[in-house]
């Protein structure tokens, strides 16, 4: 029978309308919260889903509900022909949302190609505007080069940029004011979002996650108050102020100290046709071997279905049961 229509709503009644779909594992830049620094064993490409293969699979997610894409790595950019890929997804009746998280590396280069495919929204990865600090971070060089990204995109005819930096204790708490002040000036929505144990190193630990309380506090004390904005989206990661000057937006994305596993809408498709129902999920579900054996659109539906009700109510990071996946996030899609 087929599911056609039916909300993909897992077990504790959450909808969910939003996939991320990675299109890459390989990346330009090698960040220690998302990357090992050397011998990365990345994915032949044949095993990764062409752009035939991710077009279906969003077609078929779209009877299912799916209402917002976003192409990540990786970093989506190193992918070759990339704006073939995001006309194709723009062209489907039903995506209300088609958004790209980047590095900004490759993005003077590409943003006006992205813009005329049908892009709709860029995330810019930007922890840091000390070429040091980025370095620390990056492991390799390249700030100017994602300055001047975010700019080539806007004169391309972006103009909903955001800024994600993460928000990482004793190395970012500088960052903080510079970061704002850039956004301020330049009218970007800036994101600080809290480290995760996601990192390929697994040098991660509880004291590093620098939260939204003590940032606060930073950009008060070196601006004005921020106050509450209003929540257009229920579902959404992150909790949104905006300076009483009017001056700007900032928002906090708060997975380890504010979890906000009960109204998650996520699903995600690793680069290799893994589907997942959680960042930290350490079960996944084979819709490649489907896809390329002949599976019905009704067969990939129902391997959909199956793995959103097996979604977990929480992600459980600090408690006694969490079990660290054994991918890091470049293996699974920022």
């Amino acid at each position: 029978m087929s599911s056609v229509g039916q909300p993909l709503t897992d077990t504790l009644g959450r909808v969910h309308t939003s996939l991320r779909v990675s299109v890459t594992d390989r990346c330009n830049i090698r960040c220690f919260y998302c990357m090992p620094l050397e011998n990365v064993n990345f994915r032949p490409r044949d095993e990764l889903l062409t752009f035939e293969e991710i077009e279906r699979f969003v077609r078929i997610g779209v009877t299912l509900g799916i209402r917002k894409i976003r192409l990540t790595g990786g970093e989506p950019l190193v992918r070759s022909e990339l704006p073939q890929l995001v006309e194709r997804l723009a062209s489907i009746d039903g995506i209300e949302d088609l958004a790209l998280t980047t590095n900004g590396i490759l993005l003077t280069e590409q943003a006006a190609d992205l813009q005329a495919a049908g892009l709709q929204r860029l995330n810019v990865s930007l922890d840091s505007l000390s070429e040091e600090t980025f370095q620390k971070i990056s492991r390799r060089s390249g700030l100017q080069r994602v300055l001047d990204g975010i700019f080539a995109a806007r004169v391309a005819g972006f103009t909903d940029i955001r800024l994600n930096a993460i928000a990482i204790r004793g190395l970012t708490e500088t960052e903080i004011v510079p970061l704002a002040g850039f956004a301020r000036t330049h009218d970007f929505e800036l994101r600080f979002i809290e480290f995760m144990p996601l990192d390929a190193e697994n040098h991660w630990e509880s004291e590093q996650v620098l939260t939204s309380q003590e940032i606060r506090q930073t950009l008060e004390a070196n601006f004005c108050p921020l106050v509450p904005s209003s929540r257009h989206d229920p579902s959404q990661p992150a909790v949104d102020f905006h300076f009483s000057d009017g001056c700007g937006r900032i928002g906090f994305i708060n997975p380890i100290s504010q979890p906000f596993c009960s109204s998650c809408n996520r699903l995600r498709i690793t680069a290799e046709g893994q589907v997942r129902n959680c960042l930290f999920s350490t079960k996944e579900w084979d819709v490649r071997t489907l896809l390329r054996e002949g599976g019905s659109d009704d067969q990939v539906r129902e391997l959909v279905r199956d793995c959103v009700l097996h979604k977990k109510p929480a992600h459980g990071v600090g408690g006694a049961e969490f079990v660290k996946p054994e991918r890091a996030m470049y293996q699974i899609g920022g």
